[in-house]
């Protein structure tokens, strides 16, 4: 295949917002594939470079929660076909310790892969009108495109009823995935366990969710907006915490009978609420770091906390094997069990900044772009 031009939302240094602009593909390489995208979900992640608050090299094409369908694919691609529903998430070698695991998202090129803006070789697929390359690859897709140039390894099939199915599932590539991952992969919860997740997002919300569908006893969510934790008690919570009008550890205290919880999930990226999670842990409890704050943010909490068997452990995209846990969210998503249909709201692509800007206030939870049926 030759290369193909399409219109995709660039960011370009110092404006804070994306720009839909005429940009051309390479074709796919032997290991890539050309997805037309039907969905593309916004993430705070997507938020963080477009304001600088993540080093990736600017003008880029960022998206990285894309559902589509397949238009062609390399020679060496054995995963999809021309014609499959997909998809995106991350990008991974498939070849080191952590990948032939099960493990892509410990990957030993995880960073290089999917934030920095090109291949492995140092090119990106992607140019603007005049020649200029732009980050590409951004979690080996970069889906805020009618276009995308992907790694075979982010392209996960799906079979679906139509479009409108395939765009509203777009979300499970990142968000969902990483909250529910992060308690079914990482945390796991026992029978008796509470589980406290910090910051109701679509990822502190897809963590109430799978929560939910675990033995523990108590799920509490914890944040400063009355309507989402309203509706962290409709998708699962057993209780709230409204840390504008409570003090947090001492009603996590109240309601774990002096104990703390045995599991923290921090999806919020505020340092004084990570070391309120750690805080809130019971001897041996875990606290799983989701949230991402600005790059070289520190976080001070005493040492000692930790010598009874307290961990506070990293989670990337849920520690999750794309190829078996994607299609289970899906199922479970299908069966009623994993509602985050409920977080979404659709835009069409042109209202990109309307629907970033609508995230960033927390007016929306999942803003989601449906593109058109052809792309143009």
């Amino acid at each position: 295949m030759s290369a193909a031009t399409t219109t995709a939302a660039v960011v370009r240094a110092g404006t804070g917002a994306f720009a839909w602009e005429e940009i051309r593909l390479d074709a796919p390489r032997g290991d890539e594939v050309l997805v037309r995208i039907v969905g593309a979900g916004i993430c705070h992640t997507d938020l963080a470079v477009r304001d600088g608050h993540v080093p990736l090299p600017l003008p880029a094409v960022l998206g990285h929660e894309g559902a589509g369908v397949v238009q062609a694919v390399g020679d060496r691609v054995t995963r999809v076909a021309p014609g499959d529903t997909v998809l995106l998430s991350f990008s991974s070698c498939g070849a080191c310790r952590a990948c032939a695991h099960g493990r892509p998202g410990h990957c030993d090129t995880f960073l290089p892969r999917n934030a920095s803006g090109s291949r492995a070789d140092g090119t990106s697929p992607l140019a603007d009108a005049g020649g200029e390359r732009l980050s590409g690859r951004f979690f080996g897709q970069s889906s805020f495109a009618a276009l995308a140039i992907a790694d075979e390894r982010c392209a996960i099939p799906v079979e679906v009823a139509d479009e409108d199915e395939l765009a509203r599932l777009a979300p499970v590539g990142c968000g969902v995935q990483s909250g529910a991952g992060a308690v079914l992969n990482v945390l796991r919860p026992q029978p008796g366990d509470t589980l406290a997740v910090f910051g109701t997002g679509a990822v502190g919300l897809s963590a109430v969710m799978a929560a939910a569908l675990t033995a523990a006893v108590r799920v509490i969510a914890v944040d400063l907006r009355p309507a989402r934790l309203a509706l962290a008690r409709e998708l699962g919570a057993t209780d709230t915490i409204d840390a504008g009008q409570d003090d947090v550890a001492e009603r996590l205290a109240e309601l774990t009978g002096g104990r703390g919880v045995s599991h923290a999930v921090e999806s919020s990226g505020v340092p004084s609420v990570l070391r309120q999670a750690v805080d809130a842990l019971a001897v041996g409890g875990t606290a799983a770091v989701l949230g991402l704050p600005p790059a070289g943010t520190e976080v001070a909490f005493d040492v000692n906390t930790l010598l009874s068997g307290r961990t506070v452990r990293g989670v990337y995209e849920g520690d999750s094997d794309l190829v078996t846990f994607i299609p289970a969210l899906v199922a479970l998503h299908r069966a009623g069990r994993l509602p985050f249909d409920r977080l979404i709201r659709t835009f069409a692509p042109e209202r990109i900044n309307e629907a970033a800007d609508a995230a960033a206030r927390g007016e929306v939870i999942k803003p989601v772009l449906r593109f058109p049926a052809e792309p143009g």
